[in-house]
Formats: C-alpha cells, structure tokens, sequence
C-alpha cells in the first residue's frame, strides 16, 4: 500500500504532523503500536501552556542540588544506575541552564510556545473538539512568601512578552477554591492556557479529523521500518499489509533514537518519567481549576476520569522498572490540602517525556539519511508543541518557508 510520507508514533506530535503534511496535500499514513493518543500523550496535566515560553531549566543553586543528589525530593526523582548513565547529557543540560545559554535557548522556544493556542484553536474547531476544553487557566499555587514573592517577578517578566496572569493572595486563593485545606501564600493564575477534560481524547479527535479527511491510521510496528530498493520506506502493519512511502517522519517520543540509531543517527535524550493516579471527586468539595503545587512539583487537574495528579519527573531509562515512590509521597502530600477521594485507576500510569540537553524539541531532516525526518525531544510541552511542529514540519519536508526559524531546532545540532 502505497503513501507519499509514513508518520511513525501517533501521540500528540505524530498526529500534528500527519494533519498538517495532509494539508499540504500528502497523502498520509500514520502508524503505532497502539491507537493513537495512548502513550505520553495520554497521561499528562493537559494543559496547553501558552505561559511556558521558558522551558524547564535545571536548577544551579546548591540547596536544590544537595537535596536532589539526597533522592528525597517530590518533585525530582532518580534510579542511581540510570542516572550514572546519563552524566554526559545531564551535565550538558547543566550548562545549558547557565544564565547566558539559558537566555538565547529561551529566545528560540518562545516562538513556538507563542503559536501553541493557535494552532490547536484551529484543530479543535476542525475536529469539534471544544468540548474538551474543562476551562481556561491554572493556579501556580505557593505556600511561602518568599517563593510566591520570587515568582511575581518570574510572572512580571512575562508578562512583558504577552503572557497574562493574575496575582492571587493567600485569601484570594481560599475564596477561588474553598475546598483546599490549609493556608497558603498565594498564587499565580495563569489566563492564557487551556486545560483539557481529557489529553487522550483530543489526540483521538485530532486523528478522526485525520481520517476525514482521507488519511490512513494503521496499527504496526515501527522497528519494522526498512528501506526500500527504490529509496524509499516500508513498514509492516499489525493486520498484513506493508506500508510503503518516499518518505517517513519518526515520531516515537522517547523511543525516536532507538530507531534512527539503527540508520546513524542518534541524539543525548534524557527520559524523564512522569506518573499518574486518578481519584473520586468529593461532590460536597469541587476543585474548580488544575493546580500547580509549585513547591512540591505535582499538579491536581480535574479531568474526564477524576481528580489527576501527575507528578514531576523520575530520571529512569525507558524500560526500567516502575517505582510508586514518587506518586506516593506527592499523593501523601496532596491529601493534606486537595480533596481526593479513593483511588480510582488499579495502578499509577507512566509515561516517558523525551528531554533534550538543550531542553529545545528536535525537528527535521535526519542527517545522512535521505528520506527520513524525525520530530521528538519535546520535554514536558508535547501536548500542547505537537500542532506547531507538524506545522513547520510539513513546511520544511514540502519547500514552504516556516513562518517561524526552524533551525535552532535541527536534529543536525547533535550530529
């Protein structure tokens, strides 16, 4: 079966690339292992976070670092033999959070965090998907005052590059959400972001606007990709059929390098693994808005399912084993504060956020390797990254100039 671009992953950012090369008249088929929207994609805040425009740097001041290095933290976690592995990246990642370097990096990724609403705005309208949107903005909640006061300035400072926010008093947040117990400094609601009832359902309404229009979704296995005698791809599907292409987009997340280091190319991904539970809603203490506990580095969203929380990150290669740890001691925390009933789901989800030492996505034509592009290294801003990098993607693999300078973002940077 014959198609001009085989897109490989349909989470969030393979499903943004599929849309978009098919606008530009491709003909599109998009393959997983699973159906789409059932990786990374599926399990995150869900939160479209047009305020991220400074991705998540590595922290340099020696409290963070001694207490970090102590493994004993609830927002950052590690597996001592995973993380010996990674000094390399994880010290290129400590270089790029210096001051200089962070600033330029910053530069570069707010062009693409400045198109997040706008892109997915026109996807959600195309696919009716506006429904899923569970309300707009979140509380970056602080429980000391010198942290909340600290970032007032951080808020202050992007506000000046259109990111709007309110400031919020320890009162303030008690009369917007009465159902928290406790006393808190206060907080900073973010008004620009867009927080969704259900991640994996808006990737499945934007893959069924994919198959509208004419596109192909295929469950198959994409360490079967191959090149063909006439130079192109195939790929091997789940129900018989091989899939065959002039063109392939690897869209994998984490597992992108495992498959283009079979055709020499490879890049210095840091996995950070992230996990959820879900938990009954208490009718008599509603929680109206997704909440940030700054400090401690989990997030309570309410979704389609129940009350979420997703923790931080868990520096752990991709197939070690799982460890609650981390969900435990964030869960033990938010009881204290959050109204959370009875776990819902029978085990904590996990899912893996491909980060890069530069902490910018990777997007592309895959050095050496004609035919093959690559779109991964999205970090913590997949979801709401995925609708752009199909955008500029699809511009780059069909000769239109991208709106914004995709060249900070090349897989050729770690050639």
């Amino acid at each position: 079966m014959k198609h001009e671009v085989l897109v490989l992953g349909a989470g969030m950012v393979g499903v943004g690339c599929a849309l978009h090369l098919q606008a530009q008249g491709k003909s599109v088929a998009l393959v997983d292992r699973r159906a789409p929207g059932l990786e990374t994609s599926y399990g995150n805040a869900g939160i479209i976070q047009r305020e991220a425009i400074a991705p998540y740097a590595l922290p340099r001041d020696l409290r963070f670092l001694l207490s970090g290095a102590a493994n004993r933290r609830v927002d950052v976690r590690y597996h001592a033999r995973d993380a010996a592995r990674m000094l390399g990246p994880l010290r290129a990642y400590h270089r790029n959070s210096a001051p200089a370097a962070y600033r330029q990096i910053a530069q570069e990724y707010e062009t693409l965090i400045a198109l997040s609403l706008e892109t997915h705005a026109q996807l959600m309208d195309d696919a009716d998907a506006n429904h899923l949107v569970a309300g707009q903005g979140y509380l970056m909640l602080y429980r000391s005052e010198r942290e909340l006061h600290s970032f007032f300035e951080v808020a202050d400072e992007r506000a000046l590059d259109g990111v709007n926010h309110i400031k919020m008093s320890g009162a303030d947040v008690a009369r917007e959400e009465p159902s928290l117990v406790g006393s808190f400094a206060g907080a900073v609601r973010w008004t620009d972001p867009l927080a969704i009832s259900s991640p994996g359902d808006l990737v499945q309404a934007y893959a069924r606007l994919f198959e509208e229009r004419g596109g192909a979704v295929h469950l198959g296995d994409a360490t079967s990709l191959r090149p063909t005698d006439s130079g192109g791809w195939q790929v091997d599907t789940a129900l018989g059929p091989t899939l065959e292409a002039a063109q392939v987009v690897v869209a994998l997340g984490p597992w992108t390098t495992q498959l283009t280091a079979r055709f020499g190319y490879t890049a210095p991904v840091i996995p950070k693994r992230g996990y959820h539970m879900h938990y009954a809603r208490l009718p008599e203490r509603p929680l109206h808005s997704t909440i940030i506990d700054a400090e401690n580095g989990y997030v309570i969203a309410p979704m389609k399912d129940g009350l979420r929380l997703t923790t931080g990150a868990e520096l752990a290669n991709v197939d070690s084993p799982r460890t609650p740890t981390q969900i435990n001691a964030a869960e033990k925390i938010a009881r204290q504060n959050f109204p959370l009933g009875e776990r819902v789901d029978p085990e904590p989800w996990m899912g893996i956020r491909p980060c890069m030492p530069d902490m910018k996505p990777v997007f592309g034509a895959v050095p050496g390797v004609p035919g093959m592009w690559c779109a991964f290294g999205h970090g913590h801003q997949g979801f709401t990254l995925g609708p752009i990098t199909g955008e500029l993607l699809a511009a780059m693999m069909t000769g239109a100039t991208p709106r914004v300078d995709a060249r900070p973002f090349s897989p050729g940077r770690f050639r």
